[in-house]
């Protein structure tokens, strides 16, 4: 039975292509107001498992439930329309649309309920994530900070209850590391949960109330972040060797 707290439920997912089975009855329950680390090792099922939250693949076995409805299978758009948005790992803006027309795009067409001002709003999301001041910019003269800041701002402008993120960190420096930190933090204060798929722990454990560690296909811990990193089995499977 799901908890009514929980906002997104992974129940029993599997995957396989063709013979190779990449993700192993993987259930998981994410509860409202969380911040939920995803880790693990190249090949350990993270996009495969982020795929089938947002519905981009349909799971061999199991669910996915979305606010206490099974939208196991639901296409990606009415996911999103129902509150549950990501970001790439390589970001996709419209390049040659401004900033400010591809929020414009995300509030007009990502929600459930019509904006009465979408201008207003897309304006109010670009404020919150530090690109107002490139509002009028082509989306493909941005630098790599920005361009995640970007592909956040277009989730953001879907209105999502969940917010997935698929390696964001990749690529930044330690101090765009940290202002990405913040910003996520402050996206989650005004009551958005997250999942954070990551390949760099820092940034995980900066930012996540909860850990989880995937390996081949399956869950090796969950729980406080820095119980689940020390764990041996955890540091055998990221690190190659217990510390």
């Amino acid at each position: 039975m799901t908890s009514s707290s929980t906002v997104l439920r992974a129940g029993g997912l599997s995957m396989s292509f063709g013979g190779f089975q990449v993700l192993r009855d993987i259930t998981l329950d994410v509860g409202s107001g969380e911040i939920v680390g995803i880790l693990g090792p190249n090949g350990a099922g993270k996009t495969t498992f982020m795929n089938l939250l947002t519905g981009a693949l349909k799971p061999t076995g199991g669910h996915v439930e979305l606010l206490g409805e099974d939208v196991t299978r639901l296409p990606t758009a009415e996911r999103c329309h129902r509150g549950l948005a990501r970001t790439h790992q390589v970001p996709k803006p419209f390049s040659e649309m401004t900033v400010f027309e591809n929020v414009l795009v995300a509030v007009n067409h990502g929600r459930t309920r019509h904006s009465d001002d979408p201008i207003t709003e897309a304006w109010t999301v670009l404020e919150e994530t530090g690109l107002a001041r490139v509002a009028n910019r082509p989306a493909e003269t941005l630098g790599l900070l920005d361009r995640k800041r970007l592909e956040l701002s277009r989730a953001l402008g879907t209105d999502p209850k969940v917010l997935l993120l698929d390696e964001i960190g990749g690529g930044l420096t330690d101090r765009e590391g940290d202002e990405l930190v913040e910003l996520i933090r402050r996206i989650h204060g005004r009551g958005v949960t997250i999942i954070w798929i990551e390949h760099i722990m820092r940034l995980l454990l900066e930012a996540c109330t909860r850990l989880v560690c995937m390996a081949e296909g399956k869950v090796l811990a969950d729980g406080d972040p820095h119980v689940v990193v020390n764990a041996q089995e955890v540091q055998v499977a990221y690190f190659g060797t217990a510390a």
